[in-house]
């Protein structure tokens, strides 16, 4: 792609970089074919390519963020489909996220736009707010109808009562801080990423992961201070948000590697392990944590990628088949499409593959929430094309595509953890396994 920036423009460091990415773009078009909204609506403004386009003038021009700047920007799922697709190796990821604090710091919203994007980001990253919120959701839930006729924004009012819990599990110690020890011989010390909404809604995830982590011999440490990852502040282009919750999760964690030191950091929840995984670039001009991001980001495994290479004492079998259900974040992001279909499949489980499995299930963060239209009709493609395999149950690696398929799902569905926990003794993440 050709670009027209002056030499001015381009002693800026950040926008030399972003520069090089446009100009890496070819064209193609390859990107539309995977990209989940220009499937669904065929607008080129809707698709990768439109977008770069859109953000190339912005950057060009140094404009303010218009309104017909903004709706393209926030339709985007950040799903990197178009990454995995793309022949030319575009960093996307790096423009669309720098076109959303853009679209922040310098487009205009309106006021309640503002406040529920905002009060998002503050609910959302803190266990105790959004327990509290869940709580008041619970009160609001069926007056779900009368919301959704609210002009404007019914119906994202409405998907969010839809989307939280009829009912919240009690708090317990996997919410930390505190350390599990191995119940094997010991092999090594981990961290566990506990989370915000995760640890909230479906803390079964995180108590899996710790009961198969133990019999493999390794202590799992809950680290004070450890909450949000920073992971949805971010992607809603709240920078400075979400890189001072990075650095406070960083501190949390470093106080534990300079301490009794750490194996791994241990993540179930695959969106924030692609953002962790990421922390090197996102504070690479930090000097007082680019150093410290980069031994964090290092030592950050998806829960798939760190148990994989471990043999399991197996004690249950299961005859069902499971449909699996790759979140975005982990094929391609973090670029880890079988490691969850292979730990499946040595916890003795058969595992299919659906159709279209690079399409989002519509989650993407709180994209559901925001864009409800969108993220419906993106939950009844992929639970149909789910249908079409005749799985007993699903299996996916993300919080958020769990919730939002759960909502619709006719078959059980539980993270990809959960079943290896049960294989090895533990806990039935739904009544009927076996």
């Amino acid at each position: 792609m050709q670009t027209h920036f002056s030499p001015a423009q381009l002693a800026d460091p950040h926008l030399a970089s972003l520069e090089k990415i446009l100009r890496s773009c070819v064209h193609c078009g390859f990107c539309t074919a995977t990209c989940p909204t220009y499937v669904l609506r065929g607008d080129e403004r809707d698709s990768p390519r439109g977008r770069i386009y859109l953000i190339k003038d912005m950057l060009e021009t140094g404009r303010a963020a218009g309104e017909d700047d903004v709706w393209p920007i926030d339709h985007c799922l950040s799903c990197n489909s178009c990454m995995t697709t793309c022949p030319s190796g575009v960093d996307y990821r790096r423009l669309i996220d720098h076109a959303r604090a853009h679209v922040e710091a310098t487009g205009k919203r309106a006021a309640p736009e503002r406040i529920l994007r905002a009060g998002l980001v503050k609910l959302v990253s803190s266990r105790r707010l959004f327990r509290l919120s869940m709580a008041a959701a619970r009160v609001a839930r069926p007056f779900r109808a009368a919301f959704k006729k609210l002009p404007r924004y019914g119906a994202r009012l409405e998907a969010m009562l839809r989307l939280a819990p009829t009912r919240l599990p009690p708090r317990d110690a996997t919410e930390g801080p505190g350390t599990f020890a191995a119940t094997a011989p010991k092999r090594g010390r981990v961290a566990l990423l506990v989370g915000c909404v995760q640890s909230v809604v479906r803390p079964q995830i995180n108590a899996a992961t710790i009961r198969v982590a133990n019999a493999l011999g390794y202590d799992v440490v809950l680290a004070r201070g450890e909450e949000c990852c920073g992971s949805l502040a971010h992607h809603m282009g709240h920078e400075a948000t979400g890189l001072a919750q990075a650095r406070a999760t960083i501190d949390a964690w470093m106080a534990e590697v300079d301490g009794a030191g750490l194996d791994a950091i241990v993540i179930s929840a695959s969106g924030c392990g692609a953002t962790i995984k990421d922390y090197s670039a996102l504070l690479a001009d930090d000097p007082a944590y680019a150093d410290k991001a980069k031994r964090i980001a290092a030592l950050a495994k998806d829960v798939s990628e760190f148990l994989l290479p471990h043999d399991f004492a197996l004690q249950r079998r299961s005859e069902k088949v499971i449909a699996y259900q790759s979140p975005c974040s982990l094929q391609h992001a973090q670029r880890l499409a079988d490691a969850p279909r292979a730990l499946l499949r040595k916890a003795g489980f058969t595992v299919r593959d659906i159709p279209e499995g690079h399409l989002c299930c519509g989650s993407a963060g709180v994209y559901n929430i925001l864009q409800p239209e969108t993220g419906d009709g993106l939950r009844a493609r992929k639970l149909a094309a789910i249908a079409k395999v005749k799985p007993d149950m699903i299996a996916t690696a993300n919080v958020g595509c769990l919730t939002q398929l759960a909502l619709d799902s006719k078959i059980p569905i539980a993270h990809a953890v959960e079943y290896v926990d049960w294989a090895c003794g533990g806990a039935a993440p739904f009544a009927g396994m076996g």
